[in-house]
């Protein structure tokens, strides 16, 4: 579609009655002023935030339109895409939700503006100056909230998204002479915890750097909120079978979206910010919440934490999707009661509450449209072990005088499936059939699995002696495993099961 397709005809095209009914406020839509300026194109902020601000103009409740940057060069494309589609792209929601299976279509009309910060530095600069802007989002991953050293330039685009904010906001207050009232809202939904705390760290030292007046780093301060937040969605970006919906619609759509039906969004700030950002008042679960620490536990430990489990048990036992190994009759069951005996109750929430994220995480596991691979999950799995499921592990062994059964079934699987061997320059694990599987780890790491493996191999350890030196290297775990009653002899057994040789 070229930039001067007629809107209405691309909502006529999908052929759905509640998109023609909604067709004149869609195209309205697009009219409405800037109030956010995003920073991220990419897949996530348009499979979450942008449907949530097109739910609020629906409802008649925001009354803004958003203004998209992207954070490197590379996204360039992306914008162009967009303009090519004026601003339209759609998105698929799929999956299952109370133990129905849902498949939605619908066309996201929320950008207003489409603007390439490294052509255009001057036109993002001026999205500052603008009475109507309100709010900041970001998404430049996790690698995009790091501080670097830059030189003060503000004719041309800094690499660093933190940079570019603070020029941004150095420009508004200027416009602004430092008036309070025309601080912003910026929410960094980047998977870091206190994510806002470290973007306005940055934008101070970057402030510092350039010998920004005391006077405008007080208003950063004091004027603007930096506020932290917890996103949850899958989303999975451009469909596989995308041209099934094309020949259906009659329509291409290169931008084409698709999301879970399931999201969450904890917002750390005060529930009066609801009048700036109604996303409560139209219904969705969004929360504003005075401490992000239970939610982020819950995350961590109930959603991750499965997974992390799956991930090393499942590759051990040849799987190679959660949904292959949530549904498996070997291990299903298994994990699904580990999940909620070992983990759940130990989240601090009530726990009912618990209870019911986790059955929604279990239903999420079994998407029948969601391709998750175990073996992305299981990339970096000593450290996501070690965040994920070592405290509940530790936790459960506080109150119930014994290691729970199936982390330590996970622990053993790990430590079995790093059974590690290098070749040509790459290293790989040994699945329970025999099978070599890749294994993307700190190599450090991996180098201190190979050698304890081939001190077993060359009959110097028996594998307790392995396991006792894989548990107390505190390189990997940060403390001594050892230590904690009765799980050596636990992991021992559980391998020593495993390799079927006699103790």
């Amino acid at each position: 579609m070229d930039a001067k397709t007629d809107r209405g005809r691309v909502m006529r095209l999908v052929g759905r009655d509640s998109l023609q009914i909604q067709q004149r406020h869609d195209q309205d839509m697009l009219n409405l002023p800037v109030k956010v300026l995003q920073i991220g194109e990419g897949n996530f902020l348009r499979g979450f935030f942008d449907w949530m601000i097109y739910e609020c103009n629906r409802q008649g409740l925001f009354q803004g339109s958003v203004a998209v940057s992207q954070p490197r060069p590379g996204g360039a494309r992306k914008l162009e895409q967009l303009r090519e589609q004026d601003g339209i792209y759609g998105l698929l929601t799929r999956g299952l939700q109370d133990g129905r299976k849902i498949e939605e279509e619908l066309w996201i009309p929320v950008f207003s503006e489409m603007i390439d910060p490294y052509a255009e530095w001057g036109h993002f600069l001026s999205v500052a100056e603008l009475d109507s802007l309100e709010i900041i989002v970001s998404n430049t991953t996790e690698a995009g909230l790091v501080y670097q050293i830059i030189d003060w330039n503000p004719s041309e685009a800094p690499m660093s998204f933190p940079a570019k904010l603070t020029m941004l906001l150095h420009r508004r207050y200027e416009r602004y002479e430092g008036s309070p009232d025309k601080g912003l809202l910026i929410l960094p939904c980047e998977l870091l915890e206190r994510n806002g705390d470290i973007l306005r760290s940055i934008v101070l030292r970057h402030a510092e750097d350039w010998g920004l007046s005391p006077a405008f780093r007080s208003w950063v301060e004091e004027c603007n909120l930096f506020l932290n937040s917890l996103v949850d969605r899958i989303v999975t970006g451009y469909p596989e079978e995308a041209e099934r919906y094309f020949d259906k619609w009659g329509y291409e759509d290169r931008l084409l979206n698709t999301a879970e039906p399931y999201y969450f969004w904890a917002i750390e700030g005060d529930p009066s910010l609801e009048s700036r950002l109604p996303l409560q008042s139209a219904g969705l679960q969004v929360r504003w919440v005075p401490d992000l620490t239970p939610y982020q536990v819950r995350k961590v430990r109930i959603l991750n934490g499965t997974h992390t489990l799956m991930a090393s048990i499942g590759l051990l036992h040849g799987f190679t999707e959660v949904k292959e190994i949530a549904e498996s009759m070997e291990w299903g069951e298994d994990i699904r009661s580990a999940m909620l005996q070992e983990i759940v109750p130990l989240v601090p929430l009530p726990p009912e509450e618990v209870t019911a994220y986790a059955e929604t995480v279990w239903e999420r596991f079994r998407n029948p449209f969601l391709r998750h691979k175990l073996q992305d999950i299981a990339m970096n799995s000593i450290s996501k072990f070690k965040v994920r499921l070592l405290p509940s592990l530790k936790e459960y062994v506080s109150s119930h005088n014994t290691p729970p059964s199936l982390i330590t079934v996970g622990l053993a699987s790990l430590i079995r499936l790093y059974h590690a061997k290098q070749v040509e320059g790459q290293w790989y694990g040994t699945r329970l059939d025999g099978e070599r599987m890749l294994l993307r780890d700190d190599p450090d790491s991996l180098m201190t699995f190979y050698q304890a493996w081939q001190k077993v191999e060359d009959g110097e350890w028996s594998i307790r002696q392995h396991v006792a030196s894989i548990l107390g290297d505190q390189a990997l775990w940060g403390e001594d495993l050892n230590r904690i009653p009765n799980l050596h002899e636990a992991v021992s057994r559980y391998i020593e099961e495993m390799e079927l040789i006699e103790t």
